[in-house]
């Protein structure tokens, strides 16, 4: 579903992409994972068209991305920190969101539902909390039933019950066959729900695993424990 080929980006004289080769398929839950500054924003905004690489290719279903911008109706996104106009009513901006992508299909609305953003949509959306602005950006993100979701740090800032309904909702979509591409730096929030992991480090990817293969190569239940493993042997 997306092809990333020779990938490479610098800022400046800083190389932030080298060398990017990846295959993401439909049906797989993806975790992008590594430490800050390692790749991760960078290589999702530039599947995103967000920034433009210096060498390489990006192909969404066997088409090049440069120079498009279709691809990007069949595309979720929840970015960390969602930013919205703050005197806009969380009603105002889903309306306004809705009228730009002029989708055809039914709303889904089961985010809508489960987080009851329908008692919160006079709320403007520079007076709400970090937590309640996740929720507004994982209810558009899934929205308008894109094939591809990008989730940038979903869990980050929300309370426990709206964690485990967005983890539900994940497994869900992915069990509909779409691809999921999430990033996270809470690798115990993942154990259920990925299928796959990309982990990069200062811009490359140093491997690219099924998580059922990595548990079993390093006897380990845990995919932090494991991932910690290879780690520590590529680096003797």
């Amino acid at each position: 579903m997306i092809t990333i080929q020779n990938l490479q980006k610098s800022f400046g004289k800083l190389p932030v992409l080298q060398q990017v080769n990846l295959q993401l398929k439909r049906g797989e839950c993806v975790a992008l994972i590594g430490p800050n500054g390692c790749g991760k924003t960078t290589l999702i905004k530039s599947i995103l068209g967000m920034v433009l690489p210096d060498q390489g290719h990006i192909l969404f279903n066997g088409l090049p991305i440069k120079n498009q911008h279709a691809y990007r109706e069949s595309i979720g996104y929840m970015p960390q920190i969602g930013r919205y106009p703050d005197n806009m009513t969380i009603g105002k901006t889903i309306e306004m969101i809705q009228e730009i992508r002029g989708e055809n299909q039914p709303a889904d609305e089961e985010l809508y539902e489960a987080f009851q953003i329908k008692s919160l949509e006079n709320k403007k959306m520079g007076t709400l909390s970090g937590g309640t602005t996740q929720k507004v950006s994982a209810t558009l993100a899934f929205m308008f039933q894109p094939d591809v979701l990008i989730l940038d740090e979903p869990t980050a800032g929300l309370d426990p019950l709206a964690s485990e309904l967005l983890k539900e909702k994940i497994i869900k979509e992915k069990e509909k066959g779409k691809l999921i591409l999430i990033t996270s730096h809470l690798l115990s929030e993942l154990d259920d729900l990925i299928t796959e992991i990309v982990f990069m480090q200062e811009g490359e990817v140093r491997f690219h695993e099924r998580v059922s293969e990595l548990k079993q190569r390093t006897g380990e239940l845990k995919i932090s424990k494991a991932i910690a493993k290879i780690l520590k042997e590529q680096n003797k």
